[in-house]
């Protein structure tokens, strides 16, 4: 993706490496409660004591952030009955570990820089399926729950805390 099309306050690469360019999505339900959902990476690192996270996912090449928020949300929950309620007013970024980026990423990425979207969830909670992904995607997280904006950036990986921070401060009006 070119700075253009990711808009301006992209981060700029650091020693080399550049951000990946993602959305976050923080799904509200009209009690105010949050969806999260507990990754499933394929083993028992869906054990670890901060597994818990809401959807997020890269943007595609073209692709503009709100509708790849859109798309993630649906490829990961089959939800799609949601209304937009705004978008985070700046990029947020978050470096990886450093066995991380060896491990996972090669050395691709420093990091991520994600924009956030919310939306308010309309649907029922019969359209949120975690288990069987729409059009054969792999399914990202074994179970889901709504939860207080607070307590999301305790539940998360300690070095994406920081962000969930500033997105439950961002979009902090909306859940209350």
């Amino acid at each position: 993706m070119t700075k253009l099309a990711l808009g301006p306050g992209f981060p700029e690469p650091v020693d080399g490496l550049p951000y990946r360019p993602c959305v976050g999505i923080m799904l509200i339900n009209k009690a105010g409660k949050v969806w999260i959902g507990s990754r499933d990476d394929g083993g028992s690192s869906s054990n670890y004591e901060y597994c818990w996270q809401m959807p997020q996912g890269g943007i595609d090449k073209g692709e503009a952030p709100e509708p790849a928020a859109r798309r993630e949300l649906y490829e990961e929950t089959s939800i799609k009955s949601v209304s937009l309620l705004e978008e985070a007013p700046e990029w947020f970024a978050y470096d990886y570990p450093e066995d991380v980026v060896r491990a996972s990423r090669k050395g691709k990425y420093r990091g991520q820089a994600q924009r956030w979207i919310a939306y308010r969830f309309d649907g029922s909670e019969d359209e949120i399926d975690i288990l069987t992904p729409p059009d054969g995607h792999t399914a990202e997280f074994s179970e889901w729950r709504w939860e207080d904006a607070d307590r999301l950036p305790g539940l998360i990986v300690p070095f994406k805390r920081p962000v969930y921070e500033r997105v439950v401060a961002a979009f902090s009006h909306l859940t209350s």
